[in-house]
């Protein structure tokens, strides 16, 4: 029907224009779907009518946007005196102090992000954090930009080796001091006064744990000898919420076996929700040289177990950690 109508339309059409029109019409009528004018005048018509409510949600949301911006430049711009110094003094001092800068704001803007227990972290000296690992620790970032702004300490941090491997990521890295982690290097870090972040669940317990904030752990007990070795305290550590913040699918049957045959963390991420964050530090526990790694592990395993019986209400809920950021919603603990 095609060949007959393009026949047709070479006989008849006067100009290329006429002849277009008219082959455009025969595959109107070949695919049977008449006159296409119609289904556009439709779109226009939908358009037309749903346009004013597009606009009345994304506008107001626009503007939700540029206010916290707006709320982050004035954070940002609050610390321009301390910026100005690091600057002066080191360039990657600056850049160190202005990405805790955006991070600070971020974490207070969006989570309402507070520390209970700073005065733990040492002026000076070395120790161990040991912390409960988020479907992403967001928590954990707050925690590093807080550290270097209230304490003027950079805090090295352990991560995963497929950290490593994420293009471009190299120099942020470097200039947090972030390492791979083998004993001897923990080990050389906190030996030369500084302090070290460490979580033992890792990406299994990223992916893995769930609203009632299991800590999957397993047999790991390298953080306890690092910190014998090095002869240092270990700090215990959580986030109340950090789960309502952000969710993993990890518990599906799938993406545990998938991760425990490839080793491939790939379980979808879903939140970001602005729930309220409160990082609670737990008592320093001292080293002890009459305690071998097995014991201070389960120890130090207790105690950050102790925290999240404190601290957390379980299971997890999303709309109850939303209604935290209202002062009047929430009795403070």
């Amino acid at each position: 029907m095609s060949d007959v109508g393009n026949q047709s339309c070479l006989a008849t059409a006067e100009d290329f224009t006429s002849f277009l029109l008219c082959v455009f019409h025969s595959l109107e009528q070949w695919a049977g779907l008449g006159k296409a004018e119609d289904y556009l005048s439709v779109m226009e018509y939908l358009l037309w009518v749903f346009t004013p409510l597009a606009v009345v949600f994304i506008l107001p949301f626009l503007i939700v946007i540029l206010l916290y911006l707006s709320i982050l430049f004035v954070h940002v711009f609050k610390r321009k005196n301390q910026l100005k110094d690091a600057y002066c003094n080191n360039l990657w001092d600056g850049a160190r102090k202005t990405l805790a800068t955006l991070w600070d704001g971020h974490g207070a803007i969006w989570h309402g992000y507070e520390i209970h227990g700073m005065e733990k972290i040492p002026e000076e000296g070395a120790a161990l954090i040991v912390y409960y690992h988020g479907a992403i620790p967001i928590d954990y970032y707050y925690f590093l930009a807080s550290v270097l702004l209230q304490k003027g300490r950079t805090c090295h941090s352990v991560a995963d080796h497929l950290v490593f491997k994420i293009p471009g990521i190299k120099p942020l890295l470097e200039v947090f001091s972030v390492i791979h982690g083998p004993q001897e290097e923990c080990v050389r870090a906190l030996r030369g006064g500084h302090l070290l972040g460490i979580s033992p669940g890792g990406v299994r317990e990223a992916l893995f744990s769930d609203e009632t904030y299991p800590l999957i752990w397993g047999h790991r007990r390298g953080f306890a000898q690092v910190a014998i070795d090095a002869q240092v305290p270990i700090i215990p550590m959580f986030t109340r919420n950090l789960r309502e913040g952000f969710r993993s699918l990890g518990r599906l049957k799938f993406f545990r076996w998938l991760y425990e045959r490839f080793r491939l963390p790939f379980a979808p991420i879903y939140g970001g929700f602005p729930v309220k964050f409160r990082t609670y530090l737990g008592d320093p526990i001292p080293y002890d040289p009459n305690v071998n790694a097995v014991e201070l592990a389960a120890k130090v395993q207790q105690a950050v177990q102790s925290l999240v019986d404190r601290h957390q209400e379980i299971p997890g809920n999303v709309l109850r950690a939303l209604l935290e950021r209202f002062p009047s919603k929430h009795k403070e603990e």
